[in-house]
């Protein structure tokens, strides 16, 4: 039977702020921000969400569940946008996103996931006057990736392989200099929210013209992060150790490329993440993942409806799970046909994983089912919200 892994991984607003300054036509529109006087602080701008979900896994060995109901993200937003002195405060939690074939049945929200407890991100922006760039300091998101852990930020609720690999919420600090169409940042961290500071991101986005964009993005560590180091799930004292040493001893290179036409938005995105051998870790051979995938979102005009959704491919080498088990080889699928009018929202998420390979070196076979060794596994989900 496959090890599950409930991971909060993928992007935080940083980046998902920069994603959505592209235009582009997403399947569902984001919060959109109140205007309030701050008094001496200025202008401030406050939003959020809040989304639910019944869900359905198929394939669960008996005794486990398949059926059930989740709060699926909660949030609170904060922010100060202009001015020298920026800040942005995000409170709440995040556990709507999930991904397909990978974690059994979902697992419902919770703010003791991260070390900060109920703050998602909260850091403050310093913005030179005249100047091209800025600098950040505080509760920050990660700069990877094109998916979102916030799910209302995504095409689909359901995520890829490439989403589930990738590191989430980090304190540290960001530079980022823009200079006409490119903006480049570096954020430098405790990747995987461990308090080690020893974790380097960095990432490129270059705007061709309002309809094509790409982003590239690199994120590795600069030392070791030891086995009894803390990470996510703060709640249950979960250490390196816990999680699998390989997520936080790694390097991992990506990029994606957004193209737009009207009212369609398709973005292709690869990424590979390695880790080498390193004994003191209980890495002893080298291990690495591959993840490729084509996102596409589709408004239909003049009406309340879109349809957003993916494809993907993922491979993993090495005798470690990455993503299903040990040299696990997958294709999926997810398809989310959307309803929105002004703040509500309604999504109706259904994907699946078909492993094309599920044995391991050693030949222990895993999977799905009462068996644990079926192939393939299906997740649908009823989504519905509010945002502001």
């Amino acid at each position: 039977m496959i090890t599950m892994r409930r991971q909060l991984l993928g992007l935080g607003f940083v980046a998902a702020s920069s994603l959505l300054a592209m235009n582009a036509a997403h399947a569902l529109n984001g919060p959109t921000s109140i205007k309030i006087d701050g008094g001496p602080l200025g202008d401030l701008e406050l939003s959020g969400g809040v989304d639910g979900y019944g869900y359905f896994v198929s394939n669960q060995p008996d005794g486990s569940k398949n059926v059930g109901t989740n709060v699926g993200s909660a949030l609170i937003q904060l922010q100060k946008t202009d001015g020298e002195l920026q800040f942005n405060i995000e409170v709440g939690s995040v556990g709507g996103a999930i991904p397909v074939g990978a974690s059994g049945a979902p697992g419902q929200t919770t703010i003791d996931n991260y070390s900060t407890g109920p703050l998602y991100a909260g850091y403050v922006t310093i913005a030179p006057k005249d100047m091209p760039f800025t600098i950040s300091a505080g509760r920050v998101g990660s700069l990877e990736g094109y998916e979102s852990s916030i799910d209302w930020n995504n095409p689909s609720q359901l995520v890829t392989d490439i989403w589930y690999v990738q590191n989430s919420q980090n304190t540290g600090v960001e530079g980022t200099y823009t200079k006409g169409p490119l903006t480049a940042t570096v954020l430098f961290g405790d990747g995987w929210d461990t308090h080690v500071f020893n974790f380097l991101q960095a990432a490129v986005n270059y705007s061709f013209d309002d309809n094509n964009s790409l982003y590239v993005y690199y994120a590795g560590n600069l030392g070791r992060t030891g086995l009894s180091a803390r990470t996510y799930g703060w709640g249950s004292d979960t250490t390196v150790a816990d999680y699998g040493p390989w997520y936080m001893n790694s390097q991992m290179f990506g990029a994606f490329y957004s193209w737009t036409h009207g009212n369609l938005n398709v973005v292709p995105e690869v990424q590979y993440v390695y880790a080498k051998p390193d004994h003191q870790l209980g890495i002893d051979k080298y291990t690495s993942n591959f993840g490729a995938a084509v996102f596409g979102d589709y408004s239909f005009a003049n009406t309340p409806y879109s349809l957003g959704g993916w494809v993907e491919y993922e491979k993993s080498i090495g005798n470690y799970t990455w993503f299903v088990g040990p040299e696990s080889e997958a294709v999926g699928f997810a398809v989310s046909p959307t309803w929105q009018y002004k703040d509500l929202f309604a999504r109706v998420n259904a994907g699946g994983l078909y492993l094309l390979n599920n044995k391991a070196n050693d030949g222990v076979t895993y999977g799905y089912g009462n068996s644990g060794t079926d192939k393939f596994q299906f997740v649908g989900t009823l989504e519905a919200g509010l945002l502001f």
